[in-house]
């Protein structure tokens, strides 16, 4: 029976307000995905404790960082822009240990939405804030009144994305007014929207599998060929997990 390997969730957070206590909770599409794709999920909430975000990775085979709010720009030495919505401090605060950690340790890694953009951003990338300001001429990446808002998409045929939509027009769901401006070093772009605007990244050191998508491969407006990028990501970390285990062996 082939095993099946752990795969990380970051889960978001919402403060207390008024008569509602704070709570943690994650998109039933991410863990949902997961499982169709062989993994197991483990759901991880904020945690502000490196030691504790070190242990819990210890345990896992590979890493979901899912979309959400805004990555506050402060916290990047930029200023804050008033289209901006940042994520709570206490889930990205979490995010951006559990970023570091996984880099540290090259766990494989997928990153959406604004997984991808703090995944670009720890390596030394960085974001336009407001595409509509930055960008006047790209097409609409987000629509209020549709959250199944979708758009074209280019790929680069080799590359994971290319590997999982081949030839031919493909239609993915977008929900974002900030995307990727410079690529991290050792990054490169293996999907854009007709209008220039960066979809996909995927790295290209040889000891990291991670890959980053600015749509939403999970949401309920995805298509039939969205799951196989899960499928292939549960595959990367189901052979990192195959050479762990001979390294026990040996």
């Amino acid at each position: 029976m082939t095993c099946k390997p752990l795969i990380g969730i970051n889960a978001d957070y919402r403060a207390a307000a008024r008569n509602m206590p704070a709570y943690s909770y994650v998109a039933a599409g991410y863990f949902q995905s997961v499982l169709k794709a062989g993994g197991i999920p483990v759901v991880l909430p904020p945690m502000d404790d490196s030691d504790s975000i070190r242990t819990a990775l210890d345990a896992l085979h590979g890493f979901v960082m899912i979309g959400g709010g805004d990555l506050d720009p402060r916290n990047d030495g930029f200023m804050l822009h008033p289209s901006v919505r940042p994520l709570d401090p206490v889930r990205e605060t979490s995010d951006r240990l559990l970023i570091a950690e996984i880099s540290e340790r090259r766990m494989p890694l997928l990153g959406i939405g604004t997984g991808m953009q703090l995944m670009n951003v720890h390596q030394g990338g960085n974001l336009f804030l407001n595409i509509k300001e930055d960008l006047p001429n790209a097409v609409p990446h987000h629509d209020p009144q549709d959250p199944n808002h979708r758009h074209t998409l280019n790929v680069e045929s080799d590359s994971l994305i290319g590997r999982v939509y081949g030839d031919g027009e493909i239609r993915v769901s977008s929900r974002h007014h900030m995307a990727i401006d410079e690529v991290a070093p050792g990054f490169r772009v293996t999907a854009k929207c007709p209008d220039g605007v960066i979809e996909a990244i995927e790295s290209e050191m040889m000891d990291w599998f991670a890959v980053g998508t600015q749509f939403h491969p999970e949401c309920a407006a995805a298509s039939a060929l969205d799951i196989r990028i899960f499928e292939e990501f549960v595959d990367g970390a189901r052979d990192r997990m195959s050479v762990e285990d001979l390294r026990l062996v040996a």
